[in-house]
């Protein structure tokens, strides 16, 4: 029988400590009212999981537009749990770390795999360099990037980690390699209630592509964008901007977005293929745009996050002919959301203000 939002597992601990539904409505309450910022921010949603609502509305990360806010069915977020902790064989009474901000989906969904699978949550201060006990043995937890490349001296107490929020870098990548921390690489949204889909990103069963969770099923539409039916997370058929190549019925590679895809003289060219290139030369935040031109209609721009451009011809030799960016722009912060990934279009308002 699946689970119900309305009933937390008799197994599930917050802190090391047990409670019911009434004692936990207590403890949120006190968070709320008691708690530093990121537990007051837990607080508020656990009273609203607790309540008689069958939905909550969760923020959108801002990531590729504005946030926004979206109204979230709880049972889809149970049927995500499930659906996470069948594929990790997590068990009752394993012990899990929450050190995500739980303003977005991905830290939400911590705490509901906790109470719905029985699953014994420690949380800690959501900072980029999060503080936890490295002497427990965690069997789960979830990360983005940045956290991961602050900790990677920390994790080895950690069995499975899970990555979101942003891309991990080819340099991360190759950091990673010798962990025994299990490290896999997560492909989701709001609107798919946390990952439809993971990547193993070390050890002997590394994998190149994507491959989606039981349940759920994948195709493209006419502009090679990924196109997810996931009818236990969401009842709409969600078309996304991401361009992928399929290479089998469950597996996807993202090859970049469509909305920042560059048409340079007729050629299609997708940053985010050759910011991977580069990502191993370059050692400061960077990415690829484009500006108008005369001759191209589109020309290739590089966004550097620095005060000086100290980049020569040399940096791009592993790059093709057409990929190589015909300006280069520095800023000394780019925008970015809460989780660190880096939000192009508000960045390049920045650069248009600058020049």
């Amino acid at each position: 029988m699946t689970p119900t939002f309305d009933k937390i597992h008799s197994k599930f601990k917050l802190n090391r400590n047990s409670y019911n539904t009434e004692e936990l409505k207590e403890v949120a309450y006190s968070l709320v009212k008691e708690g530093e910022d990121y537990e007051k921010i837990m607080g508020d949603f656990l009273m609203d999981w607790l309540d008689a609502k069958d939905y909550i509305n969760v923020r959108t990360s801002g990531s590729t537009g504005k946030p926004k806010l979206m109204k979230v069915s709880k049972q889809a977020m149970v049927n995500s749990s499930i659906a996470t902790g069948n594929y990790f064989k997590m068990e009752p009474g394993q012990k899990a770390l929450l050190c995500l901000p739980t303003h977005y989906i991905a830290g939400k969904m911590m705490l509901v795999r906790a109470m719905i699978l029985g699953l014994e949550l420690d949380f800690v201060d959501p900072t980029s360099q999060p503080v936890f006990d490295y002497d427990r043995q965690y069997d789960f937890c979830a990360m983005v990037p940045l956290q991961l490349q602050n900790k990677l001296g920390d994790i080895n107490n950690i069995k499975t980690l899970i990555i979101g929020g942003a891309a991990i870098s080819k340099s991360l990548e190759a950091a990673i390699q010798n962990l025994k921390t299990k490290i896999y690489a997560t492909y989701g949204m709001t609107e798919t209630v946390s990952h439809i889909a993971v990547k193993t990103m070390n050890g002997s069963k590394k994998m190149g592509y994507f491959k989606v969770i039981p349940k759920v099923t994948i195709s493209q539409d006419e502009r090679g964008c990924l196109v997810i039916e996931a009818p236990k997370l969401t009842s709409e058929r969600l078309v996304t901007n991401d361009v992928v190549k399929l290479h089998s019925p469950t597996e996807f590679e993202i090859i970049g977005r469509i909305d920042n895809m560059v048409n340079s003289g007729g050629v299609k060219l997708f940053p985010e293929q050759i910011e991977a290139k580069l990502s191993n030369i370059i050692n400061k935040r960077f990415f690829i745009a484009s500006e108008p031109d005369s001759d191209l209609g589109e020309k290739l721009i590089l966004i550097l996050e620095s005060e000086n451009n100290n980049l020569n011809a040399s940096t791009f030799k592993s790059l093709g002919k057409l990929e190589v960016p015909k300006e280069i722009y520095t800023l000394p912060k780019f925008k970015e959301t809460a989780t660190g990934k880096i939000q192009r279009k508000e960045t390049l308002k920045l650069l248009q203000k600058k020049v």
